[in-house]
């Protein structure tokens, strides 16, 4: 049986191996499994239950210039042993539903799956942050199952409405294009936005409510 280690023990028990690689390829591995995972929950509410609140899914890696700056940011060493342990969300897993009651919905599906851990959840749903942003973060810890060792893994798990997505992407670019310094009218204007897309989606939430209502009325099941 293969024995479990950190991913420190693991890469400093290989050290003829380029470490950052081989950190990355365990970061990979996890990411390719939380896909497979969220594609076998899709297809199980697709096929057996007739419901699809999953809208589309996107993976990344975080680049080694992206980890070397988020290290530097935050007063870390440029190493593996530092990135490890203080960088949660280098393999990232985001899902985009349509209403945000699929987001709670889709995150206690996920939470209760076996092998696998929660290890924080950050609900900027119930509590966007002051720029307006809205998600639903979890980091998620699950093994990684090499030839001869079992590497529990982190994977940031995101969940968001589609509209909740397009400020988001909206707001990456401003952030991007200014580099953290864009002038003061576009906070203010993002914020709005965000308190416009807040409505949007609680609308099209009880719009389809009432949809369902009408059908359930219909099949004569109210």
């Amino acid at each position: 049986m293969a024995v479990e280690m950190t991913m420190q023990e693991y890469i400093h028990k290989r050290p003829e191996k380029d470490s950052f690689e081989l950190t990355m390829f365990i970061y990979e591995a996890a990411l390719m499994q939380m896909k497979s995972r969220v594609e076998v929950l899709n297809n199980e509410l697709n096929h057996v239950y007739s419901y699809n609140p999953i809208e589309y899914v996107k993976y990344r890696l975080k680049t080694p210039e992206s980890i070397i700056k988020k290290l530097r940011k935050n007063g870390h060493n440029i190493g593996v042993d530092d990135m490890v342990e203080h960088i949660s969300d280098i393999a990232g897993i985001r899902i985009t539903c349509s209403f945000f009651s699929e987001v709670y919905f889709l995150a206690d599906m996920i939470a209760r799956q076996d092998n696998l851990k929660v290890l924080s959840i950050k609900d900027y749903i119930s509590r966007p942050k002051e720029s307006g942003y809205m998600s639903y973060h979890m980091i998620l810890l699950l093994p990684v199952a090499l030839a001869d060792a079992v590497v529990p893994t982190k994977v940031e798990l995101q969940i968001r409405t589609m509209a909740m997505d397009f400020w988001a992407s909206l707001e990456h670019k401003i952030y991007y294009k200014y580099e953290g310094n864009a002038p003061g009218y576009f906070g203010r204007e993002l914020q709005e936005c965000a308190s416009i897309i807040s409505k949007l989606d609680t609308k099209m939430m009880s719009l389809n409510e009432a949809m369902k209502k009408a059908d359930g009325v219909k099949k004569g099941t109210y």
